[in-house]
């Protein structure tokens, strides 16, 4: 994957930027307009985290969402059109700093990644910075093809972090 800058707000002109930062590495980063504090509760709250975090071009529903977002706590993400045909993303935060702060690890296979997101916030705005660190150069070119939706994926945490503030969260 050659590094690039895609999507972003129209209104904003925000935009994602990707880039392999190393051989096991590859870093996404976006500015969001809203304060930390909102783009974390989007990242930490189920209900919230559930309208943003898969692509809707993908198809696929998110068909449950457990979070407990805490030093030590777990998530299981579970995908899939019908009951029968499922898979699911899982395994447990090891770093949580309210609201700047979150890692965590992705326990699907062997050669899973640790992801981490950090939040600086700057006069209203959050610039947001995620990362996955994987275990060898192998195991990240296996996933690139899951860095593909993540424009579409900020779009839709654009929209509903709008919504956040406009509510006054």
């Amino acid at each position: 994957m050659n590094d690039r800058q895609d999507g972003g707000s129209a209104a904003t002109g925000n935009r994602t930027s990707i880039k392999r930062t190393s051989d096991c590495e590859i870093t996404v980063t976006r500015t969001f307009d809203a304060p930390a504090r909102i783009v974390f509760e989007a990242w930490t709250r189920p209900e919230l985290f559930a309208q943003w975090w898969v692509p809707k071009s993908l198809g696929v529903p998110l068909r449950s969402c457990q979070l407990d977002v805490r030093t030590g706590g777990s998530y299981r993400l579970e995908f899939g059109k019908d009951g029968e045909t499922t898979w699911a993303f899982f395994g447990t935060y090891t770093d949580v700093v309210p609201p700047t702060r979150i890692v965590w690890t992705n326990d699907e296979g062997d050669s899973s990644a640790i992801s981490t997101v950090t939040l600086v916030e700057k006069d209203g705005r959050t610039l947001l910075t995620f990362s996955e660190l994987h275990p060898n150069k192998e195991a990240l070119e296996a996933s690139l093809g899951g860095m593909e939706g993540t424009p579409e994926q900020f779009d839709q945490l654009d929209a509903v972090l709008a919504s956040l503030s406009a509510g006054g969260a």
